[in-house]
């Protein structure tokens, strides 16, 4: 009788170690889709065609630091930097209120299943521009040169997503979705956009991606945002105030290594670089783009 006792009591610890190894794989594999889902990097020569202003080029520069990511945890935690310059067309060539964004985002896996995930993410964000004029002129317009902007915000997301035609040996393709809430007013602001600025904002992006065995080698990305919160001259359906949308297309050649060709077509209601809020416009946009993108296993 000890004998199929101890066998039992075999089995049953190294049922206990395999479903261990497998949480601590199913985390690991998730921080990855975590850093793989983060927005990408780009340079854009000319910037955004449309704009009010010309510009000599625009770049973003965003990346995800893990500082709490262990295969032990259902849970992560990232520092994100995400800075943003637009080099205005004059002699001087400047870059006129450069848009600093810093902010730390908490994540939650909410299943095991990495080709068909569920998970949650909380991001508290700085914004400011790093300027100290007044906000506004003496006339009431925006003060553009130097003018203060400063915001903090919560957004609260909840992202999801799957792969499909993985049985085909030539690559397969994953859909991937984040709807979220931005939230302001918890926080401190720049006093002179309290009655035009999009502090209370609905948030849905979707992501179709395709992959070769080795590489992902395309993105077409669609985001949109719509300000629900009350504006002194806005209607809760002034949508050209309250809409920004953008859609567009990365592509990687064979030979490019984590580097997508970029073009994108969108439109703001609310020009998200600080300061310039109140300009509306539509816009193309054409450069290259870079991410955490998904390799070799």
């Amino acid at each position: 009788m000890k004998i199929p006792g101890l066998m039992i009591l075999i089995y049953s610890l190294s049922l206990v170690a395999v479903q261990a190894q497998n949480h601590q794989e199913i985390n690991t594999d998730f921080i990855q889709l975590y850093k793989e889902n983060a927005a990408l990097s780009y340079i854009s020569p000319r910037g955004e065609l449309g704009a009010p202003g010309k510009f000599v080029i625009n770049g973003r520069l965003t990346t995800t630091y893990m500082l709490l990511a262990t295969e032990k945890l259902p849970i992560a935690f990232a520092v994100v930097p995400d800075f943003t310059v637009k080099v205005k067309e004059e002699r001087s060539a400047a870059v006129r209120t450069p848009s600093f964004k810093l902010g730390g985002t908490l994540f939650v896996r909410l299943d095991r299943s990495v080709p068909d995930y569920k998970y949650a993410s909380l991001t508290f964000t700085h914004h400011s521009n790093g300027q100290d004029g007044t906000a506004l002129n003496p006339d009431g317009s925006i003060n553009t040169n130097n003018g203060n902007f400063t915001t903090n915000y919560l957004t609260l997301a909840y992202h999801f997503g799957t792969d499909f035609n993985k049985h085909k040996n030539s690559g397969y393709y994953s859909l991937n979705h984040k709807a979220g809430l931005e939230w302001h007013k918890w926080f401190n602001y720049e006093k002179a956009m309290k009655d035009d600025y999009g502090f209370t904002r609905i948030i849905y992006n979707c992501s179709l991606r395709s992959y070769h065995p080795e590489k992902e080698d395309w993105r077409l990305n669609a985001e949109i945002n719509y300000a629900l919160n009350p504006m002194k001259e806005y209607e809760l359906n002034a949508i050209k105030k309250r809409l920004n949308a953008e859609l567009s297309f990365h592509y990687s050649f064979p030979f490019m290594n984590n580097a997508f060709l970029m073009m994108a077509a969108g439109y703001y209601g609310e020009d998200p670089y600080n300061i310039y809020y109140r300009d509306k416009y539509s816009y193309f946009r054409f450069g290259i783009s870079s991410g955490i993108l998904r390799g070799k296993k």
